[in-house]
């Protein structure tokens, strides 16, 4: 086989990422945590985007979703500055920074106020402190069930789907019992639990995320557009969304028989992981695409580079075997090709 037609046969073996990977545990002490509140109210504010930054050129290290009592917490960091960002659409972003060089853990609490400039039409991430004891204890127990993992989730879908029988609005519950549906691939039941989610919470940005995940293991790559695309509108700083639309536009592309045709749609699925690098480089997973996606286009050696990142991050990772078997074959395919000739 031609060296050229070998780099676009591999692309077939290598997956994409379905899913967020974390990172390796490098054994780090350092911590840092802490709760956002809604600062006219007090209540906990959950759901609400907090991200991580070192700001001592190391970039974003971390983005995460507050919990039901508007709590985060990031844990092994290196032992140097950060800055953490609280944003949420329709509030003023509120900004701290720490120094965890004299002390490895910091507490840290945010209060949101409204931007009057720019008001959010719902109000996001609140906690309805109607939520019934009894549906928080069901929801609590999911929560534990699921720290199990595979083995846990059929117990966290019964005590889900108890918390809304008891509580029909609790958007937490619906949200993740339309992810823990997603994981048995009961499509149906997901796709229903996240919109309750969205008809209960229209700016729950990750309940987007998941249900364009969802429509585009179901290849209607139309609807998955759509509703990832809104939720980057309300998140626009989600390296999750970024490299879901990325994803996308991937598999839109594959469907195109003409190159030529398929070019305009390839150059947004790099676009988007593009992004999402930028906000994390060390998102693995989208190292695997942004590898693929080089291959498609005949950078094999910008291709190896990929693959080689995904596997310094997470070299036990879910696609490691795909992308070392893919990183020998780039290399056996360069290597076969014949030396330029010099004038």
């Amino acid at each position: 086989m031609h060296a050229r037609s070998l780099l676009i046969a591999i692309i077939s073996g290598l997956l994409l990422s379905t899913a967020v990977s974390a990172r390796e545990s490098l054994g780090m002490p350092g911590q840092i945590s802490g709760e956002v509140r809604f600062a006219d109210t007090g209540q906990p504010a959950f759901n609400v985007l907090v991200n991580c930054e070192a700001t001592t050129g190391g970039g974003l290290v971390g983005q995460l979703f507050t919990d039901r009592n508007g709590r985060f917490n990031f844990t092994n960091l290196a032992l140097t500055n950060y800055s953490i960002t609280v944003r949420v659409g329709g509030y003023i972003e509120e900004r701290q920074s720490v120094e965890l060089l004299t002390a490895p853990t910091a507490y840290l609490q945010f209060r949101l106020k409204p931007d009057k400039s720019n008001p959010a039409p719902v109000k996001p991430g609140v906690i309805d402190v109607s939520v019934p004891e009894s549906a928080k204890r069901e929801f609590d127990s999911a929560t534990k069930a699921l720290e199990k993992g595979k083995d846990g989730i059929d117990e966290a879908v019964r005590h889900l789907e108890k918390a809304l029988t008891i509580y029909p609005k609790y958007s937490q519950a619906a949200l993740m019992l339309g992810t823990a549906y997603m994981d048995l691939g009961q499509w149906e039941k997901a796709e229903q639990s996240l919109k309750k989610t969205l008809e209960i919470n229209p700016q729950a940005a990750n309940a987007l995320f998941a249900l364009g995940e969802l429509y585009r293991q179901q290849k209607r790559t139309d609807d998955a557009e759509k509703v990832v695309v809104q939720g980057l509108d309300v998140e626009p700083r989600s390296y999750q969304g970024h490299l879901n639309l990325a994803r996308i536009y991937w598999d839109t592309s594959s469907q195109i028989k003409d190159e030529t045709q398929a070019r305009p749609v390839l150059e947004k699925a790099y676009e988007e992981v593009k992004k999402s690098l930028e906000l994390n480089p060390e998102f693995a997973p989208a190292h695997v695409v942004k590898g693929n996606l080089l291959l498609r286009v005949h950078r094999a050696q910008d291709a190896q580079h990929e693959f080689e990142e995904y596997l310094r991050l997470e070299p036990k990772g879910p696609f490691a075997e795909q992308a070392r078997t893919t990183v020998e074959r780039i290399k056996k395919a360069l290597a076969s090709q014949p030396a330029k000739q010099t004038p």
